[in-house]
């Protein structure tokens, strides 16, 4: 398993995570804010397989909007997660 944290911009939080949705992951968005003029972010959480990691790069490649020259589409995150738990 893998965690997948992606930072993007918010406007373009709408459009990614329902392309993710429609793809069956599982997101949690987080409002954030960074960067040097503090421009409104989404973080979002994204446990997957390790297989599936490649699919979950090209949902954000090609849901983000081009950004402004010297800012990014989306900085993420990959990290290997040793434990999934969801208690009930």
């Amino acid at each position: 398993m893998k965690l997948v944290i992606a930072i993007i911009n918010d406007s373009d939080a709408p459009v990614v995570m329902e392309a993710l949705l429609h793809k069956g992951f599982r997101v949690t968005r987080v409002a954030s804010t960074g960067g040097f003029f503090r421009r409104g972010n989404v973080t979002l959480l994204i446990g997957t397989e390790e297989a599936r990691v490649e699919e979950l790069l090209e949902i954000f490649s090609s849901s983000c909007a081009t950004p402004p020259p010297g800012q990014h589409k989306a900085i993420i995150f990959v990290v290997p997660m040793e434990q999934f738990i969801q208690l009930g």
